[in-house]
């Protein structure tokens, strides 16, 4: 089952296109991440998704429920956490919880089993007779991300959640964000890419209001790549070296250079095949010294690099 539902959605402004009739869906349980540079798109899609801006034209399905006719029952199934979290300095943190659990909809009992769980999830039990504005911008974060969650609704929508926080705490978001899924599904915006890898199972890449790009990182990868590619180096003679790497099955390029006594070489060949066998082997046959010998993995920063500014490259 499909929870997001989207079908040749459009937004403009006066003067300016914001998404250009964008189709996708988001199925039940599955965590995507939804990317792209400063302006692409994302975060007016995500508003409109949760119900917060009108769309021009288009579908948009959450649930089943559409977004523009049944916008109130729509947003009793999302937990939205917006990139500026708009939250009440004054009150202290379980006392805001509890109100936002009220607003909601939540019983009393059910409050009063939703406010300590999601207290403890986020890490926030330390602080939870603190005010709110007295806290750091991670806790105020992870306040936020604690509202998105006290319904415990099917859909969550999370723009930016581990901004201005700690690589200790961007590691407990990130579990948390793990453990959530399956019991529910996740849209997840983020400009860190490494978290993208780490959590998602599907990226969704947002350039100029358009979707370009829509698959696993790892299948990402191999097509913006277009071929696996090794580095190793071999202490030998250099042109036989290059001339017996060359002419191994499935390689399409040999590069080299010579630094000191070893010869230092990318060999790239097609996707699917695995060259280290070969290389190793053919090292082994010809009696020469092998240092080192590795695959150059495409990033997924490499990735969208190459789809948002035409960039093509790995990194190792």
């Amino acid at each position: 089952m499909d929870i997001i539902d989207v079908k040749n959605l459009t937004k403009r402004y006066p003067g300016r296109t914001a998404v250009s009739d964008i189709s996708f869906r988001v199925a039940q349980g599955e965590i995507v991440g939804f990317l792209g540079p400063n302006g692409a798109g994302k975060t007016t899609t995500m508003r409109i998704l949760a119900g917060f801006l009108p769309a021009t034209g288009g579908d948009v399905k959450i649930g089943g429920r559409d977004v523009s006719r049944h916008s109130l029952e729509v947003r009793r199934h999302i937990g939205y956490l917006p990139e500026s979290c708009p939250l009440y300095p004054e009150m202290r943190v379980s006392e805001y919880l509890r109100y936002r659990a009220c607003l909601k909809g939540l019983p009393r009992r059910r409050r009063k089993e939703r406010v300590p769980k999601v207290l403890e999830m986020c890490g926030l039990l330390d602080v939870k007779r603190r005010v709110i504005g007295h806290l750091s911008k991670g806790y105020r974060q992870r306040v936020g991300l604690a509202d998105a969650l006290v319904h415990d609704p099917d859909l969550l929508i999370l723009d930016e959640p581990t901004i201005g926080l700690d690589p200790n705490q961007i590691r407990e978001i990130r579990n948390l964000i793990r453990d959530l899924s399956g019991r529910h599904t996740i849209l997840l915006s983020t400009h860190i890419l490494p978290e993208v890898e780490a959590t998602c199972e599907r990226v969704l890449i947002l350039h100029q209001g358009k979707i370009v790009a829509s698959d696993t990182p790892e299948n990402l990868a191999g097509i913006v790549s277009g071929s696996i590619r090794v580095v190793t180096e071999i202490k030998g003679l250099q042109s036989e070296i290059v001339e017996t790497l060359s002419a191994l099955p499935g390689v399409n390029n040999v590069s080299d250079r010579l630094e000191g006594a070893w010869v230092k070489l990318e060999v790239s060949g097609k996707l699917g095949t695995d060259l280290r066998q070969n290389i190793f082997q053919t090292v082994v046959d010809n009696k020469w010294t092998l240092r080192e010998l590795r695959t150059i993995s495409t990033t997924l920063e490499d990735v969208f690099g190459a789809l948002t500014t035409g960039d093509k490259g790995g990194r190792s």
